[in-house]
């Protein structure tokens, strides 16, 4: 996060670490910290699509995120924001005030995925009903219609929400619309922090003049993802296309492998086993794994992922 307030660089979207019974395994959020610190990582999008949230109790998300403010307050880098929930408008107050007591860095609110608001103007009074109760803290809205089904123009619910939540800080913009995207990231001369949420089209939103992303492959291989940043900045396009070339390459890898879970894998890989995920998420078969890590290898990039 920069002097501005913004999240500038990498914004990882942790996965919640569990044991085999699907029981949250609270020890190994210090050690995930100090892992992301150390490769580079500047943030971390905690209770979200990645970490499960919405499989996850009030009383997990809310104990998830007090372990993570410890490592914040003991002097951490990386600056936590708290996706607090997006069904239950008094439930996500609850999340809210909470993450503002733990010290966390900012919350976000997520569409409401049930009772789906009609317009922009609906969905702008459900995050300031949230985010008022929190005057001062930052409020991101998570911006992921393939999931939630509220497909609202991001740029109409700028419009609204400007006027209505002071402390508004951007989108979470998980989607591939770069030109509602850019209509964003210039609205009343850059006020919002937009941040991009598909890992594997990073360099197009870099070229829109994006500046910060979340995303669940940060986890593991922020270093090609900070080194295609550094080729960009530098001009070399040539070689931030290659880059992002190796990150699509390794995204299919999750497509082959069952989807969302095979991130664990991934992790495992890297040496921080998270466990697996709860169900209704499919889990990567234990005999495939062997194949998965060979696929893993013959990418070449083993010097390009997070190391523990």
């Amino acid at each position: 996060m920069t002097d501005t307030g913004r999240f500038e660089g990498l914004v990882a979207a942790p996965f919640t670490p569990m044991d085999k019974d699907g029981n949250i395994e609270y020890d190994m959020i210090g050690p995930y910290y100090d892992f992301l610190e150390n490769n580079g990582v500047i943030g971390a999008f905690i209770n979200g699509t990645t970490g499960e949230g919405p499989s996850l109790t009030q009383k997990e998300k809310q104990r998830q995120a007090e372990k993570w403010a410890e490592r914040l307050k003991a002097g951490g880098k990386v600056r936590i924001i708290n996706l607090v929930g997006g069904t239950s408008y008094r439930e996500c107050i609850e999340n809210a005030i909470h993450s503002k007591e733990c010290g966390l860095s900012a919350i976000a609110i997520l569409a409401p995925y049930y009772y789906k608001p009609a317009c922009s103007g609906l969905l702008a009074e459900f995050c300031t009903r949230i985010g008022e109760s929190v005057p001062g803290m930052p409020v991101y809205f998570y911006h992921i219609p393939v999931l939630t089904g509220v497909s609202i123009p991001m740029y109409e619910f700028l419009e609204r929400i400007s006027e209505m939540l002071p402390n508004f800080a951007g989108i979470k913009y998980t989607q591939e619309d770069l030109m509602d995207f850019m209509k964003c990231l210039n609205y009343k001369d850059g006020r919002y922090d937009m941040l991009w949420g598909r890992d594997e089209c990073l360099l197009p939103a870099l070229v829109t003049g994006c500046r910060g992303a979340v995303g669940s492959t940060y986890n593991y291989a922020a270093p090609l993802y900070l080194k295609l940043i550094e080729a960009f900045n530098a001009g070399n396009i040539n070689e931030a296309r290659r880059l992002q070339h190796l990150s699509v390459s390794m995204v299919s890898l999750l497509d082959k492998y069952g989807g969302m879970a095979v991130g664990k894998a991934f992790m495992k890989y890297v040496g921080l086993d998270s466990g697996a995920c709860r169900l209704p998420v499919t889990n990567m078969q234990e005999g495939r794994y062997a194949a998965f890590v060979e696929d893993v290898k013959s990418l070449g990039i083993d010097k390009l992922f997070s190391k523990l």
